[in-house]
């Protein structure tokens, strides 16, 4: 077979972005040398990728199959080149890591425990804001690498690769009439005030379901207003188990409801940054301790 790395490139941007346009607005190339790499990869495989009946491609049952072995590749072929450009560079003197608040926080706080040991000498900054602050410190040079829930599509001056899908969770105060119904269903969500997260410029906001609605950028704020009593709340389900509030949250069930949004951590480097060792030491140890991302 003669597939390349490119025509799988736009195999996968194209099935993750949900059409051929969107892919080469994120590769930054014409559309029509996306259609032409898909094409091309098909016909090297010997079968349809996508269905293209309707507006929009859709995966088939093989293309689906694919996929997965697509981002596989090409998640190998980027630890490959890491790891190549790492035998030529020193230990950098100083890092600087940009993060989302809502990370798991004890993952990092392991990580970073890893990498006190690991490059004792190093000078390390740790960075939080939203996404478009963390990608415009990664543009800008000022994070060598960023760690975001990628709600919208990046600079194409950055590299990303998704790392962990996180869960969210229903919540509200343990007195709050939510509390007290077994299965709450849309009429009764729209009866009450809903905390919904937003990044701090406003250009990456939750969609609420209630109209009666605040937006906040900080999920802990949005916990903290929520124990008061101020409303209920989507929230990721590794914050809403944090033991700082037990006994003033509750978990509420979605079974009748829409299921929520499952956000994506992803890591995001400029692509003229080069790979250091302590880049490649990040690369590698992040897929350990997220092995259900690899």
């Amino acid at each position: 077979m003669n597939w390349t790395l490119d025509q799988l490139k736009a195999f996968v941007e194209a099935a993750e972005s949900g059409s051929f346009s969107a892919a080469a607005r994120r590769l930054g190339k014409a559309q029509s040398r996306i259609s032409t790499a898909i094409s091309n990869l098909e016909v090297d495989l010997g079968f349809e990728l996508f269905d293209r009946s309707a507006k929009l491609p859709v995966l088939t049952e093989a293309g689906k199959e694919m996929l997965v072995d697509a981002k596989a590749i090409l998640h190998q072929c980027q630890r490959m080149n890491s790891r190549a450009m790492a035998v030529t560079e020193g230990d950098p003197v100083s890092f600087n890591v940009a993060m989302d608040e809502a990370v798991p926080i004890q993952t990092f706080e392991t990580l970073f425990e890893m990498l006190a040991d690991n490059f004792p000498n190093l000078k390390l900054t740790i960075l939080n804001g939203s996404q478009d602050d963390i990608a415009t410190w990664v543009n800008e040079g000022r994070a060598d690498i960023g760690f975001i829930f990628r709600m919208k599509p990046l600079s194409e001056s950055l590299d990303w690769y998704d790392l962990a899908t996180l869960k969210q969770v229903m919540i509200a105060p343990c007195d709050h009439p939510l509390s007290k119904i077994e299965h709450p269903q849309e009429d009764d969500l729209i009866t009450y005030r809903q905390l919904a997260i937003r990044d701090r410029l406003g250009y990456s906001q939750e969609q609420p379901i209630s109209p009666r609605y605040w937006h906040v950028d900080s999920y802990f704020y949005i916990i903290n207003l929520v124990m008061r009593g101020v409303g209920w709340a989507f929230v990721p389900e590794h914050i809403a188990k944090y033991e700082w509030h037990h006994g003033q949250v509750k978990i509420i069930s979605t079974r009748e409801l829409s299921s929520p949004p499952i956000y994506t951590l992803s890591v995001i480097k400029r692509k003229a940054r080069g790979w250091d060792k302590v880049m490649t030491w990040l690369d590698t140890t992040l897929f350990s301790l997220f092995p259900s991302q690899r």
